[in-house]
């Protein structure tokens, strides 16, 4: 019976592994897509940070501080001031035009009021409805309005008598040097892509394998297999684009692409096959429920942007309720991307990740188990009706 059922799963690995590679919108999706996807999908993200974000200063004190200010921060590298206008009024109209993305208003006295260790605030005007725009001006203008006024304050403590070194510690106190772990340019490559890395392998595979289970097979030559043979043997077909598409995700782009990658390369595979088990039962589910190619590619479609957003890293898990978090859990992707950004960025061991290893396992068993039953159920026999004892 061994023997037997070894032949019924391998022959259903080899008739799945040809379909892979000639059923054509398969083989787009999973060969072509994985490609495309690597090639395109990074290059928006390549400069890592915005620099230099364009910015219209609006001074009205015109005063050897308000320039040297105005200086400095031009001089940053987040922000470049493209314009110095005379009022307010020009300048809000180039914010409206989109040349410019935030105003900073240097008020009258501004200097005086230094001098005399009076606050001098200034305004700032940023558009926040790009936040990462906002983010950086505000950031770039903090640090140098910070830094001006604890130079100034400290000038005129020394002027007083104050010892130099003293008059330093009393404008700056508590000094902060932070130190960028894991991601040390504070890029949003960095942070962004391998994620979306594993979004991007779910998403494909997930379609793989839903178009496998839908578009019909003409070829005379369909084993015959269990339930359990089958799910089995079509697993172990869709490892073998994946045992290719994965270290090329998961490796190989990071290194091409100046990602930090600490982790060693088996336990970043070792962890994504139960990765690859989980979304495979989840295909086979989605191919046995929508039963058409098209409903299959319009429901993943359709689910792509929730599970983007339960995924963690647009929005924490520890701010949505808790059926939302539990909902992202039964998906493979949220356990995926927690393990894999730490096994790979962050260099962690299997130990150190064991709960969501736990889960991947867990839900692979889960979904293969519903994809078990529900292909005994497709293969069982339809029940005969109509039968009438005519022996009366």
């Amino acid at each position: 019976m061994r023997v037997v059922a070894m032949r019924a799963v391998f022959a259903v690995f080899r008739h799945e592994l040809r379909r892979i590679f000639t059923v054509r919108p398969v083989f787009a999706v999973f060969i072509l897509g994985a490609a495309i996807y690597a090639a395109f999908y990074p290059q928006p993200y390549l400069n890592e940070a915005l620099r230099n974000v364009p910015i219209v200063v609006v001074d009205r004190d015109g005063t050897s501080s308000s320039r040297e200010m105005v200086r400095r921060l031009d001089a940053t590298s987040d922000v470049s001031v493209a314009l110095v206008l005379p009022d307010l009024p020009s300048a809000q109209r180039a914010v409206y035009e989109r040349t410019v993305s935030g105003i900073l208003l240097i008020p009258l006295n501004f200097e005086r009021d230094l001098l005399h260790g009076r606050p001098s605030p200034v305004a700032l005007y940023a558009d926040a409805s790009y936040f990462l725009i906002y983010q950086r001006i505000a950031g770039a203008v903090s640090a140098v309005a910070r830094t001006l006024g604890a130079e100034v304050e400290s000038a005129r403590l020394v002027a007083a008598g104050v010892d130099p070194a003293l008059a330093g510690a009393v404008v700056d106190p508590m000094p902060l040097t932070a130190v960028p772990l894991f991601n040390p340019q504070g890029g949003y490559a960095t942070y962004l892509l391998p994620a979306a890395f594993v979004l991007i392998l779910q998403q494909l595979l997930l379609i793989g394998t839903g178009l496998l289970g839908t578009i019909p097979d003409p070829g005379p030559d369909q084993p015959r297999a269990g339930p359990l043979a089958t799910v089995t043997g079509k697993y172990m077909a869709y490892l073998v684009p994946e045992a290719l598409i994965l270290p090329f995700y998961l490796i190989a782009l990071p290194y091409l692409y100046g990602i930090p990658r600490l982790g060693s390369p088996a336990t970043i595979l070792l962890f994504a096959l139960p990765f690859v088990l989980a979304v495979s039962g989840l295909g086979l589910i989605a191919s046995a429920v929508f039963r058409t190619p098209l409903a299959v590619q319009l429901a993943t479609a359709a689910v792509g942007l929730p599970v983007f957003f339960l995924a963690g890293f647009a929005w924490p898990q520890e701010a949505m309720p808790d059926a939302v978090r539990l909902i992202a859990r039964l998906l493979p992707s949220t356990s995926a991307i927690d393990g894999l950004v730490r096994t790979a960025q962050l260099g962690a061991s299997l130990s150190e990740v064991a709960e969501p290893f736990l889960t991947l396992w867990t839900l692979a068993g889960l979904y293969g188990a519903i994809a078990v039953a529900l292909a005994a159920r497709r293969g069982a026999p339809a029940p005969r009706l109509g039968h009438v004892d005519r022996r009366r």
